[in-house]
């Protein structure tokens, strides 16, 4: 049982890891900024997600699995508002968000 445990710990952990990456690449590779704060908004949200299940498969069944569930639903619901946020920013404060984007208003 506990071989089973380690194993998922890996996977989980080296999946987050794995995203992490990703997202980085993904950040360098785009030139427009709403596109980075997509990239980072979904592989964060998903990468971090991953790792704190990782986490929880090494801690067990204890008091420490609540507090990283509890950190995971923060995650889920901050993290979308604080790119939200940092899009309309972006849409408000540049002139020429027309030219690279389309636009609703």
């Amino acid at each position: 049982m506990e071989l089973i445990r380690l194993i998922m710990m890996i996977l989980f952990i080296g999946s987050g890891m794995f995203i992490f990456g990703v997202a980085t690449f993904g950040l360098f590779k785009f030139d427009y900024i709403l596109n980075r704060i997509h990239v980072a908004a979904k592989c964060d949200t998903l990468a971090s997600l991953l790792i704190i299940i990782g986490l929880m498969f090494y801690s067990g069944l204890t008091i420490t699995t609540l507090k990283l569930a509890i950190v995971v639903v923060f995650l889920w619901l901050s993290n979308p508002v604080g790119t939200h946020l940092i899009g309309q920013t972006e849409i408000i404060t540049n002139k020429d968000i027309e030219k690279q984007c389309e636009v609703i208003e």
